[in-house]
């Protein structure tokens, strides 16, 4: 993916929000239910999910989110689940005729909060990957990303050739880590379970950049002065969408429909302009980002 960026200016809208929404990410899980922050533990047998019937019964549909990646999954200033994810999920609870329970998930979770059956769904800004695909059944896409890396701007990093010896920090369980190991092996990887802990480290100067996606460095970096996106797209463009437990059809479907459905109203350009056009504000080009109706241009 190319976003495209105009000259770098100013950017004020959102900065507060982003800060304070990674601060109180970093202190508890999601607005949800206090204990139902995810660990990265493996699950050790599979629960049967449950089928639409029983979600509209119960009156709830269980949702993973990031709690600490702005402005994709977040706690907002008021102490609620936010962003772009959170956006989706809320409407595909109206949809079903029930309401969200978030559960804050950390990246090496997500996979398993599925096969433990502590949710439904996740919408935790998940990556498709062939392996991931093994253990999970991936919708319909929507949304667009590649990886980044940011940096401070005193000691930019614009090429993967200038982390050979030095430290990289990444989050647990996500397409950077996997990358970097694949094909930047003398890059040493400082791992975090959680992203406000990795940005935390990036600040505090526990390593020389942090790489994660690309639409997220970007916002980051907007917020935090001192530090720079110097490269904004590393490796293959790749699509994010939701995931359900591995062989759950009739949820699959429900939400491959109303990704379609949601398609012919724009709704992600809408998601888009109430949670990321406030960060990103006209130096990003939406279509850039935002898939509709499942369908990823060429």
């Amino acid at each position: 993916m190319t976003i495209s960026f105009k000259p770098f200016k100013a950017i004020v809208a959102a900065s507060a929000a982003l800060i304070m929404g990674a601060s109180l990410a970093a202190c508890g899980p999601s607005a949800g239910t206090p204990s139902d922050s995810a660990s990265g533990s493996s699950s050790s047998a599979k629960a049967k999910a449950r089928t639409l019937d029983e979600i509209k019964e119960s009156g709830e549909l269980k949702v993973a989110v990031f709690s600490d990646k702005a402005p994709f999954g977040y706690i907002d200033k008021d102490g609620k689940n936010a962003g772009y994810d959170v956006y989706f999920a809320q409407r595909l609870a109206k949809d079903l005729g029930v309401e969200v329970k978030y559960t804050s998930v950390d990246p090496a979770a997500r996979v398993d909060v599925l096969t433990s059956n502590k949710v439904d769904v996740v919408l935790a800004n998940f990556t498709v990957t062939d392996e991931r695909a093994q253990k999970v059944d991936f919708a319909k896409p929507y949304m667009k990303v590649a990886l980044g890396v940011v940096s401070p701007e005193d000691a930019p990093i614009t090429d993967v050739s200038q982390l050979d010896g030095k430290t990289l920090i990444i989050a647990k369980g996500t397409t950077a880590e996997t990358w970097f190991e694949k094909n930047a092996p003398n890059v040493k990887l400082q791992k975090y379970d959680q992203y406000a802990d990795a940005y935390n480290a990036l600040l505090d100067g526990r390593g020389d950049a942090f790489s994660t996606d690309n639409t997220e460095v970007l916002a980051w970096a907007k917020s935090n002065k001192g530090f720079t996106v110097g490269i904004t797209k590393l490796g293959d463009e790749d699509t994010i969408a939701p995931a359900v437990q591995k062989g759950n059809k009739e949820l699959l479907d429900f939400i491959n429909d109303e990704i379609v459905k949601l398609g012919e109203e724009d709704f992600f350009h809408k998601d888009y302009e109430e949670t990321l056009e406030p960060v990103y504000g006209n130096e990003a080009n939406p279509d850039d980002i935002v898939v509709e109706g499942g369908e990823v241009d060429d």
